[in-house]
Order: structure tokens, then sequence, then C-alpha cells
């Protein structure tokens, strides 16, 4: 290593530098021995490589950052594993950045010393962060007509914007800010929420769920007519949230699973009271009410009997009709016989 001290009183203006402000440029300056190259943008993870033109007679040159000396020569004084030489001749002295990260960013001074007189080259880096959702709303259930406030709050450079979507059951936008507030919830509202958070990098996508508590509603009851010791079956349809729980009741007695012949199947919104052999004692007025916690309904069904025609029935009545016709077209025939008859004593006679 040539010089210790030198590369101390290098390093200590270099940094005396970086602490003033270096002014931020697009392009050199080359009317001083000063020059500010372009900024470099780089993604988080990338390598940036820092070049630095030499020319001249060099006699020593170096890459510094704000706190320190990385390379001076081809010594490399940094401890950094991610920090390497690449190239070290007349022409360039460029060094390399490994997976860089937020703590890379600022900015970098070549120094070089000539045999003329010294000069600095700085550069800024840049460090460009994909977004990264970091805070999001946990999953949550209400109850209908409440207030409703989701969150979702993501890390990333540069700053990242966010979108709100409700992907089920409608999928319309909902917000394009961090919060998306819902005042009174309907249960229309309820489903699976998306936050997606976004920058000139990359996409973060996440979802959480609002379940919408509502009491019962039960769909009108429609009346069944069954035949005397055929199957009959009554169903009650309940639309709520949790699903509710099914009561049936004949006029103002409960009825309960196997009683009586009859049978109770609840299968999510929907319960079925079916009659295996329909007997007089079933007909009448039904009840079924669907209750969770938040309230109730009930809608009502009668069971009525269905009376089907007999065979007896059937053969009966086309053979009265046939009897009858029968019986008048005799007596018409008899009528006509006997009129013949009087017609042929007449002419007799002559």
């Amino acid at each position: 290593m040539k010089n210790p001290m030198f590369w101390v009183l290098l390093s200590g203006m270099a940094i005396l530098l970086i602490q003033q402000g270096l002014p931020v440029h697009s392009q050199g300056d080359s009317q001083t021995d000063n020059k500010v190259m372009d900024n470099i943008t780089v993604r988080q993870g990338e390598t940036v490589f820092l070049r630095c033109p030499q020319g001249d007679i060099v006699t020593h040159t170096a890459w510094l950052n704000r706190s320190s000396i990385l390379y001076a020569g081809e010594d490399k004084w940094s401890v950094d594993p991610r920090v390497s030489l690449v190239t070290l001749n007349q022409e360039e002295f460029t060094i390399k950045i490994e997976d860089v990260d937020m703590t890379d960013e600022g900015p970098y001074i070549c120094a070089v010393q000539t045999s003329r007189r010294p000069r600095t080259t700085s550069v800024h880096i840049l460090i460009q962060v994909p977004p990264t959702i970091i805070n999001l709303s946990k999953g949550i259930v209400v109850n209908e007509g409440s207030n409703v406030t989701l969150m979702c709050q993501a890390s990333g450079k540069p700053e990242p914007s966010f979108t709100w979507k409700l992907l089920s059951p409608s999928g319309d936008l909902a917000s394009e800010d961090e919060y998306l507030d819902i005042p009174s919830i309907s249960r229309q509202r309820a489903g699976t929420y998306e936050c997606t958070a976004v920058n000139d990098i990359a996409t973060d996508v996440q979802t959480v769920e609002i379940t919408v508590n509502y009491a019962p509603s039960v769909s009108e009851g429609r009346d069944v007519g069954v035949t005397l010791g055929q199957r009959g079956l009554l169903e009650c349809e309940a639309d709520a949230v949790p699903e509710a729980d099914f009561e049936w009741y004949r006029d103002d007695r409960r009825i309960f699973n196997g009683f009586d012949g009859m049978e109770i199947e609840d299968a999510g919104q929907l319960s079925k009271l079916t009659f295996f052999n329909v007997s007089e004692a079933d007909y009448g007025n039904y009840t079924c009410i669907a209750i969770n916690k938040l309230g109730s309904s009930n809608t009502s069904f009668v069971l009525y009997e269905v009376i089907e025609p007999t065979s007896s029935t059937l053969l009966q009545e086309p053979g009265a009709v046939q009897d009858g016709n029968s019986g008048s077209m005799g007596t018409h025939v008899h009528t006509y016989t006997c009129l013949l008859l009087a017609i042929l004593q007449f002419l007799l006679r002559f």
C-alpha cells in the first residue's frame, strides 16, 4: 500500500466535499477539474459499475463513498465482499458493487492525482426498490350497516401508488388510496378486496376478506297438494350470514325430526320437511322459522289434499252415458215398429 498518509488526506478532502453537498447534474462540467457525472439509477439487487476516466500520467487514484475509501489503486480498502475491482489502466478505473441495496445509495467520488494536479469525478447512485406491502388489514367480520376501513401500506422507491378493488362479487373499482372507507356496509359489499401497490419497478398485490353478517330473509312459502298415502315435501329457503338454523311448526306445535313419520333435513340455506306417507292428520298449516344471532324470519305453507280419480269412477261415468243412449234408442225403435204395423193393416183392407 503506497503512501498511506496521502490516501488519508485525499480521503478526508473527498469526504469533506461530500458532506458539503455535491451538486446533482445531468452531465459533466468540463470547465473545471471537478466533474459531476450523470446520476446512476439502478434497481435493488442489481450490480452497479463505477467508471472513472484516468488520462495524463496518474500517480494515485481512488474510489470513495460518503464515509470511507473503497479502492486505492489496486488495493481494496473496503471490507464489503460485494465491492470488487473491474478495470485499472491508463484509460479507466472501474469498480463494481453487486446486489445493491438502499444503504448503497448516495454520492461516490473518484479522486485522481496526475502529474499536473488532482481532480475528482463525482457520481450519485439512486436505488430503485420494488413495492412490498408491509401492512395490510386482516380479514374482518362485521354486521351489516357498520362502517369499515381497510388499510394497505407499502415500502418502495419511487413511492408506490395504491388501488383498491372489490374482486367478488361485482369487481368494481373501489379506491385509489392507502385507505379504503366503506360507510354503512351492505351485504352486497362483502367479498374479497384486492390491494395493489405499484411503482415504476414492479407491482405487489395482496387480498383481504370482508364478511358481512345479516339477519335471515326467508323465501315465500309455496303451498303443496298431496294425495292421501303419498310422499309430501315442504321446502324452506333462507338467505343469512351466518347461516340460519331452522325450526318447523304445525300450527303452534314444534316439529322435531322423526316426529309422526316426518323427516327434517337442513343443508346450508335450505331446510326440507318430508312426509313419507301422508295421512288425513297431516293436512293443515305449517310454519318455517329461520334464526341466526341477528334476527329471524318465517314463512307459512299449506299441505292440502288432492283427490285423484279412481279406476271405478273412470269406468262408471262413461257407462252411465252409454246406457242412457241405449234406452232412448230402444224407445224410438219400438215407436217406429208400431207405426209400420198400423200402416200395413190399413193397406190390407183394400
